[in-house]
């Protein structure tokens, strides 16, 4: 091999390895533009998983309640019960008790989707309940979870907890019509 020859496949090589560089420069670019928008759209997906959520509390809660009153003789019953102290806090979806003769209480968890990390989550607000709720030592509590779905295991997993199970269903929405009500009729033909 010639010098000339040698030079220029040296020259050759530098201009590789700078479009070899130059590539990888636009790639780590492109994975760091790739990662902010997973990032994004975990955040967004999050935010559409606790609008969820929230939106299944609402739906249930007055079936919840009618349960609560009904089979369980509770007298007060607030949804979204939350308790903050030393900079801690915990949320309950519902907190149900009643006082004097009944004296006793109920926790409850809602669940668009119930899964095995429910479990975990009920658990734990169980076992710390009257760590939050002090003015409540001298009732008895219990525990129940309402899901719209969830798996075989995981509602097996519930009842082995001792917690009541609630699957908000079919009979969630009523028609309010009042009486007399004259619904508006559409047809092809009214122009």
């Amino acid at each position: 091999m010639s010098t000339a020859e040698l030079k220029q496949l040296i020259e050759a090589t530098a201009i590789s390895q700078r479009e070899t560089d130059q590539i990888v420069k636009e790639t780590a670019l492109q994975m760091k533009e790739t990662d902010r928008k997973l990032k994004e759209l975990g955040k967004q997906i999050g935010g559409l998983g606790n609008k969820f959520g929230a939106f299944a509390e609402g739906l249930a809660f007055s079936s919840i309640a009618r349960i609560l009153r009904a089979d369980f003789g509770m007298e007060a019953i607030t949804p979204r019960f939350a308790v903050e102290k030393g900079g801690e806090g915990e949320e309950y979806d519902v907190l149900a008790y009643s006082n004097g003769e009944t004296n006793k209480g109920m926790i409850v968890e809602v669940k668009s989707s119930l899964d095995l990390a429910t479990i975990k989550q009920m658990k734990r607000k169980m076992e710390n309940l009257f760590r939050w709720m002090p003015e409540h030592r001298g009732k008895e509590f219990q525990g129940m979870v309402a899901y719209v779905e969830g798996s075989a295991a995981a509602r097996q997993a519930v009842l082995a907890q001792g917690w009541h199970l609630v699957h908000v269903g079919e009979d969630l929405f009523e028609l309010k019509n009042p009486p007399g009500f004259v619904p508006k009729i559409y047809r092809a033909d009214a122009g």
